[in-house]
């Protein structure tokens, strides 16, 4: 019997680079296997491993989230600053 896979990608973002690494993997597969097996944390090491917040298009979920067919796994970056923050000084400036 052969063993079902899905098809999904992994991204990850810098400001100047877009890295998708299409995977496919056995059906019940989570979120954190993929990034595992996509071996991004390798190719990006600066990647705040602790806590690591990922999403599935655009949608933040947990580590322990079930990927189906078609899914992309995005790795976020910290943000460097407040965008309510970055907004207020902008008001001000104007």
């Amino acid at each position: 019997m052969l063993e079902e896979l899905i098809a999904i990608e992994v991204a990850y973002a810098l400001a100047e680079q877009q890295t998708i690494i299409a995977l496919s993997l056995a059906k019940g597969a989570t979120v954190e296997q993929a990034i595992s097996e996509s071996k991004v944390l390798d190719l990006y090491p600066d990647i705040n491993k602790a806590p690591l917040n990922v999403g599935i298009f655009g949608s933040v979920c947990k580590l322990d989230t079930l990927l189906k067919t078609g899914d992309r796994v995005e790795i976020y970056r910290p943000l460097h600053y407040d965008p309510k923050e970055a907004r207020r000084q902008r008001a001000i400036k104007s």
